[in-house]
């Protein structure tokens, strides 16, 4: 088999992540890309202006800092290889009084499962539990005030059991709201926390159990 062959192969059983900042995502997979939870200029202290090319935008719900698909050039129509499921939930633990509904998005590309929860604010019914385990990975907000917290968080994962578990929506070191907790609060409460340097991750079947914690591209 030729080089180039080996390298294509390969490349089919990975899935590609990039933390853009903040909620946003890229995720790419057999040369199609979807960028999730997009943030308009200005919106997300500390994170430069974000400009994405992908194939498919999906948002969790209306506000501001996830919901710029106006910063995404969409590239011409081109088969998915992703099945999409969408678990609806709130935004807030008062059944959407407060701050409205939130959408989960699964992303299942024929070898890797990976879930973004967006701006969970709630706990979640069995059901839905359900339609979260088995996951390879879940992208996962843990910041508190706008969303579940650390502690909350933690529990969910215990709930769910994915493989690894990559936190966002939090404030970082010159980042993010000043309201929402920091990372360490959620890896406090772990024992598998691998730092990355970069914003990209690589995920495939065989990869270690682990909490990912990863760079925003866009700091």
């Amino acid at each position: 088999m030729k080089v180039e062959g080996i390298e294509k192969e390969r490349m089919e059983k990975i899935m590609k992540l990039t933390w853009i900042g903040h909620s946003c995502f890229k995720v790419e997979s057999k040369e199609y890309t979807i960028i999730l939870d997009p943030y308009e200029d200005g919106y997300v202290p500390g994170l430069t202006s974000m400009r994405e090319e992908a194939d498919l935008v999906l948002c969790s719900h209306g506000h501001g800092d996830h919901n710029a698909r106006q910063n995404v050039v969409l590239r011409g129509e081109k088969e998915s290889p992703f099945t999409i499921t969408r678990i609806e939930t709130y935004h807030d633990d008062q059944k959407g009084a407060l701050r409205g509904t939130n959408l989960i998005h699964i992303l299942d590309d024929g070898v890797c499962r990976i879930a973004h929860l967006g701006d969970l604010g709630c706990e979640l019914e069995p059901e839905q539990l359900e339609q979260l385990r088995d996951l390879d990975v879940v992208l996962a907000p843990v910041g508190g005030y706008y969303t579940i917290d650390a502690g909350q968080c933690r529990k969910l994962i215990s709930q769910i059991q994915p493989k690894v578990v990559v936190p966002m929506h939090y404030r970082g070191d010159g980042f993010g709201f000043d309201v929402i907790g920091t990372v360490q609060e959620y890896t406090e409460l772990c024992s598998d926390t691998v730092t990355y340097d970069g914003s990209e991750l690589e995920i495939t079947k065989d990869m270690a159990a682990q909490t990912a914690i990863l760079q925003p591209k866009n700091k």
